[in-house]
């Protein structure tokens, strides 16, 4: 019997044992199945997870930020204790023990799936099975995956310590609400650093990685706060937290930036504007959008906060002012239905949901019409609580415009509000105030202008760009009209002209024909005209560019060719290729403000090529600085001390793009556009060049003008062109945009007398004629002209551009005022007759001295 037994357990045994080595060999064999052909766990030791770029202004503000995952890396020994406890207590408690996968948890799990016939269901996966899933696997429920996920996990573990796994996962993790790691999360919920989390607030983040979309701060308030406090009892029962701290904490409501507890990190940046999205733009195609928008790159801007809100102000002003002068209303936004008008909390609700009002124009509200009353509309607006007296735009604001009616025609002036706006119109609304003591008058209508235009400005030695606006509104319309828009620069590109005719045997006393001409082309017969509609005859240099001639540019052009004109431009950087044609010396041709502007800026500091650049400085999440813009070298920089009264040496590098002499005379040249000629509207208290714009018809008008250190431009016009209407010039419309910025950016940056440079001297000039004066002459026409040294005034040379008086077929001579004249007592045979610019006549011998009307011959 005995024997029996013993058999029969001995077969039993047998039996077990048998098939425990049969389980063992099917269990390995599909482990090594599925383990053969796995992807690389090693690739998680050099991760890099998808980071947060952040840009800053030169001040070390944070000004704006981009991410496809809004994640911010933090090192796991940065992260507090708090934070790491709460995350283990809730999601794995036997992290610090097991070896990738827990075999106590897995048979709880499926004990309670059992018991329960599968309506408890819980996951029983480690923190490094989750790396192991988030970071390599897929997140499909199958037996499979979940054999993937143990393998991995085990290889993991022999790979990684626990801190560097716990590093990735924290960092990885998605926490709801587009936040990616608790760095994020801590930011997006509380509006804290991880240092400053509170211990019920670290259990409300560890309670999200569950269901980050069920477990939302205000719809699911009591579902969260129930799962927050378990995670705080797992906390103390794992000896994190004591039993009164836990409590305490249990006790305390739920409290979040979603439920109006704490305000948004969003709200303490200022809003998008031009110059950010523009290095979003620039940087995007210099690095790849990858590595831009998940890089982790620390951005050092050049903008400067305070002129950058100037330029947009300025800018602004201008366009409306324009706008609003033309008395056209087009002011509706959009439209709320009748039925929400009623209520407060609907129409508010509508109002916010909207997108298209501009909530980046500083002062200016969305507002929706809810009533329109004898004449007056009683107004809802954003942000302002209501008042039981009504918010009102008065009858008599409206009366500055015409509506469009559905024809497209215009009609006639308003009366009242009810002609311009109905009840559920959604427009833009500004406070009026009184300008003695801010008080409040009354609420106004506006409308975002139809006009639009740009702005910039930028360090002529350095290149860096202090402020630019692109537009009316960037939530307007995002298109930056300073670095996207191709517009023709019309007049604003003469002193390219005359720059290269400076370097090519010019002075500023030279004398240009100002007559008409006539030039045939493959379009027809082509007859440019001065914007006067009027011609001046032998007038000097200096005078052409002062009363931005056209004839005179012309002839110039003309007469040292289109080709060396294109070379100057393309050597400025105005153009990548100058066509020849003849009208593109009067700014046919469209470029960029920002081309400009920099062009502009290279007269400024006296012929050296600068870059203009957005960016001084990016790092990468490391700290490593990829991208630096000055390039220059700056001599005991590297030194911990430098003597007494020493500074360092910083030497330019740069490359010279035109002589220094040039550059001096051309921009004394400017000097007068701003004191006598098109641009003298400029007022300002330190010396200033610049030239005006003004294209056919007025389509876009420009100015673009420099102090001893900054350079700024500005142009408007519409985006389809189309003619400004009168009294539209350079001169009017973008002149006191750039008087409104350049006072205060003197105010920080001061302003000297331009550098006069060696290798030239002054002679005192008449500016109308010409003629030399002695050097105590004085008067409204005498000039202090710089001559470069060594030249030789002897003999004279009146430039015509070659244009002669000759009939073409089917067309009259067009006489110049220039003629041959028979052998005077004044002079040898051949003498010349000339009417100068001051409408006198005046006989030129053959061999004329330079007291008579030369310029000084050419050199």
């Amino acid at each position: 019997m005995i024997r029996f037994i013993l058999s029969f357990f001995g077969g039993i045994f047998s039996m077990l044992v048998t098939g425990l080595i049969f389980a063992m060999l099917i269990i390995g064999g599909v482990f090594w199945a599925y383990g053969r052909d796995l992807p690389s766990h090693e690739q998680l030791a050099q991760y890099a997870p998808k980071t947060i770029s952040r840009i800053y202004s030169g001040e070390g503000q944070l000004i704006d930020e981009f991410a496809q995952e809004r994640r911010i890396f933090v090192p796991i020994e940065e992260i507090p204790d708090l934070v790491k406890q709460a995350f283990v207590s809730a999601e794995d408690k036997n992290f610090y023990r097991h070896q990738g996968f827990d075999i106590g948890g897995i048979g709880k799990a499926a004990y309670d799936a059992l018991a329960s016939r599968g309506a408890t269901v819980r996951g029983a996966s480690t923190i490094t099975q989750q790396v192991m899933k988030n970071f390599l696997l897929s997140s499909d429920r199958s037996i499979e995956r979940k054999v993937k996920e143990l393998i991995l996990a085990t290889r993991l573990e022999q790979t990684l310590n626990k801190d560097q796994i716990l590093e990735l996962y924290l960092n990885e993790i998605f926490l709801g609400q587009n936040s990616y790691g608790v760095a994020a999360a801590a930011q997006t919920y509380f509006n804290k650093t991880l240092s400053q989390l509170a211990p019920h607030e670290a259990a409300m983040l560890a309670s999200m990685p569950q269901a980050p979309g069920r477990y939302h701060p205000v719809r699911a308030r009591e579902a969260l706060t129930g799962r927050r406090n378990y995670v705080l009892r797992e906390m103390w029962q794992n000896g994190y937290l004591d039993e009164e701290v836990m409590r305490a904490e249990a006790a305390l409501p739920l409290r979040s930036v979603q439920n109006g507890d704490f305000t948004a990190f969003a709200e303490r940046l200022p809003p998008r504007d031009y110059f950010t999205d523009e290095i979003r733009r620039q940087l995007s195609e210099e690095f790849g959008e990858d590595e831009f928008f998940g890089g982790g790159l620390t951005i050092r801007a050049t903008v400067e906060p305070d002129m950058q809100a100037v330029a947009a102000r300025a800018l602004q002003q201008a366009l409306e002012q324009y706008d609003r002068g033309r008395g056209i209303w087009h002011g509706v936004i959009g439209q709320i239905d009748a039925e929400a008008l009623s209520d407060e909390a609907a129409w508010r609700a509508a109002l916010w949901d909207m997108r298209e009002p501009p909530r980046d124009v500083p002062g200016w509200m969305p507002a929706v019409v809810l009533a329109i009353e004898d004449g007056n509309a009683r107004i809802g607006i954003e942000g302002i609580a209501a008042d039981p007296r009504g918010h009102w735009i008065p009858a008599k604001d409206a009366q500055w415009a015409r509506p469009r009616l559905p024809d497209g025609k215009l009609g006639p002036r308003a009366g009242n509000a009810g002609d311009l706006v109905q009840p559920g119109d959604v427009v833009m609304v500004r406070a009026m105030t009184d300008d003695r003591d801010g008080s409040f008058i009354r609420w106004t209508l506006r409308q975002v202008p139809e006009i639009q235009g740009g702005f910039m400005a930028m360090d002529v030695n350095t290149g860096r760009v202090i402020a630019m606006q692109g537009g009316f509104s960037y939530q307007s319309s995002v298109f930056n009209r300073a670095t996207q828009a191709m517009r023709q620069p019309g007049s604003s590109f003469k002193p390219f002209v005359y720059a290269a005719a400076l370097d090519n045997g010019y002075t500023p006393a030279t004398i240009v024909v100002d007559e008409e001409i006539a030039i045939n082309t493959p379009a027809g017969l082509w007859r440019p005209k001065n914007a006067s509609n009027r011609t001046y005859g032998p007038t000097p240099l200096r005078t052409g560019i002062e009363q931005s001639r056209n004839l005179m540019t012309i002839r110039i052009a003309q007469d040292i060719g289109m080709d060396t004109v294109g070379r100057y431009a393309e050597r400025f950087g105005v153009y990548d290729r100058m066509n020849g044609f003849l009208a593109n010396s009067l700014g046919a041709q469209e470029t960029t403000l920002l081309r400009m502007v920099a062009a502009y800026s290279m007269f400024a500091n006296g012929g050296e090529r600068v870059e203009p650049t957005l960016v001084d400085r990016v790092q990468d999440r490391r700290g490593r600085t990829i991208y630096r813009h000055d390039q220059r070298d700056c001599v005991g920089c590297a030194r911990n001390a430098l003597p007494a009264g020493t500074s360092p040496d910083i030497q330019s590098n740069r490359e010279r793009v035109m002589d220094a002499v040039t550059a001096y005379q051309l921009t004394s040249m400017m000097e007068g556009v701003v004191k006598r000629g098109s641009g003298k509207g400029v007022n300002l208290p330190v010396p200033i060049a610049g030239k005006t714009g003004t294209t056919n018809e007025a389509k876009d008008v420009w100015f673009v003008g420099f102090s001893s250190n900054i350079a700024a431009g500005c142009y408007l016009g519409y985006d389809q062109p189309r003619p400004l209407g009168q009294g539209a010039f350079g001169g009017t419309l973008c002149v006191p945009v750039f008087n409104a910025f350049m006072r205060e950016a003197i105010k920080e940056y001061g302003g000297t007398k331009f550098r006069v440079p060696p290798g030239g001297h002054f002679v005192k000039i008449d500016r109308f004629s010409g003629a030399r004066l002695a050097e105590n002459a004085t008067g409204d026409n005498v000039i202090a002209e710089f001559f470069r040294d060594g030249s030789e005034w002897t003999g004279i040379r009146v430039i015509d551009g070659g244009f002669e008086p000759k009939v073409m077929p089917g067309v009259e001579g067009i006489p110049l005022t220039l003629k041959e004249l028979p052998q005077t007592s004044q002079g040898g045979g051949g003498a010349k007759a000339v009417t100068t610019s001051s409408g006198k006549r005046k006989v030129i011998p053959q061999k004329a001295d330079f007291g008579t009307i030369s310029s000084g011959g050419l050199y």
